[in-house]
């Protein structure tokens, strides 16, 4: 089976990228705690965002091509809520 292409999530990561660097950066500068926390929820929402993208894509097609097969069908399903539980 072929595995979808993600590259067009390479923009948002590179982003997060200089996110979580601003952070660090924050911290070196003793800025105020309120602020670091603002950041890190922007990283979280923006990781969060890409994982969605992420999911839909591995849904509408390595899903759906497991649809073919009912047991193929119940490993993709088994194997997405064990993601999911992490």
């Amino acid at each position: 089976m072929k595995h979808p292409c993600h590259k067009e999530e390479i923009p948002s990561l590179n982003r997060i990228e200089g996110q979580v660097r601003g952070i660090a950066n924050m911290i070196n500068e003793d800025k105020y705690c309120i602020d670091i926390l603002n950041q890190i929820k922007a990283v979280r929402s923006a990781i969060t965002r890409v994982e969605g993208k992420i999911l839909k894509k591995h849904m509408k097609e390595c899903v759906k091509d497991a649809l073919n097969d009912e047991k193929s069908f119940d490993d993709k399903v088994d194997e997405i809520l064990k993601t999911l539980k992490r």
